[in-house]
């Protein structure tokens, strides 16, 4: 199982900088071209959606990568309680609990939040 992540191939900072361009251009033909206004306008408003799909994108994307992080840690902890369970060890199931930060003992894990 592969466990690669395709790169981005956006570069947000290139994209914000031609969406400002376009935002001037939009702007300089609005004021040339009065009566067009309401069409220039729904240009504009189009381009004002592109900074909130970039900020969009950001939170996703450091989403993911948390998201990511969890999952190997976890299946890091999964591995090592497994090979404790081979090697014969008391508490195998402590890597497990240490990832997930649940209680050591069983009186407290009734307590503890599912």
């Amino acid at each position: 199982m592969s466990n690669t992540v395709p790169p981005v191939n956006i570069n947000l900072r290139e994209v914000s900088e031609r969406n400002d361009n376009a935002c001037h251009i939009v702007a300089g033909c609005a004021s040339a071209m009065p009566t067009l206004a309401d069409m220039w306008r729904y240009v504009q408003e189009a381009l004002n959606d592109t900074v909130a799909l970039s900020v969009e994108i950001t939170r996703l994307s450091a989403e993911v990568e948390r998201s990511r992080l969890d999952r190997a840690n976890l299946r890091a902890a999964i591995r090592a309680a497994l090979t404790a369970y081979a090697d014969g060890e008391a508490d195998p199931l402590w890597y497990l609990r240490d990832e997930l930060g649940t209680p050591e003992n069983p009186a407290d894990a009734a307590r503890w939040p599912r």
